[in-house]
């Protein structure tokens, strides 16, 4: 277990099949760095590819948030921060953030993950030996404010 908190990914290139037509990264790709950014938090936790190669145990994503702060184009170079805010025996939820290495914020999204067992696929507990590296992750997180933008909705704001 690492002592970074939020954890913090390694540094990520926009590639140039991710540029739309508007001349900046798609949207789509905001959730391509953000999953890459999660997968190293992840294989952190115990639950990377070997995990579910060897143990039939992984993680699916059930919902999934993300706000838009700052266009990103080719040649920017990112990093991913994933914050665990929440967690029980079945259930991660995370807050992500993907900033520019100049720092400045391009991205935030708040995901709940589920723990599957593959051969239902179902939803399952942790092993006691993941849920412990989740309880260490969750105590190196806890001394962190929670999110400004976690826990937001969807909705249009009306003038009275």
């Amino acid at each position: 277990m690492t002592d970074s908190a939020p954890f913090l990914s390694g540094t990520m290139d926009i590639e140039e099949s991710w540029i739309d037509y508007n001349g900046h990264l798609n949207m789509a790709y905001y959730n391509v760095l953000f999953d890459r950014c999660a997968d190293e938090a992840f294989a952190l936790l115990g639950m990377g590819p070997d995990y579910a190669a060897t143990r039939r145990l992984t993680v699916y994503t059930a919902e999934v948030h993300v706000c838009y702060v700052r266009e990103l184009h080719l040649g920017d170079r990112v990093r991913g921060t994933f914050q665990l805010i929440d967690h029980d025996e079945k259930r991660l939820r995370s807050y992500q953030e993907i900033r520019h290495v100049d720092g400045w914020l391009a991205a935030t999204s708040e995901t709940l993950t589920l723990h599957i067992d593959m051969a239902g696929p179902k939803v399952a507990p942790f092993p006691a030996d993941i849920m412990a590296r989740v309880e260490a992750m969750a105590a190196a997180h806890g001394g962190l404010p929670m999110p400004e933008r976690a826990g937001r909705s969807i909705g249009i704001r009306r003038k009275s």
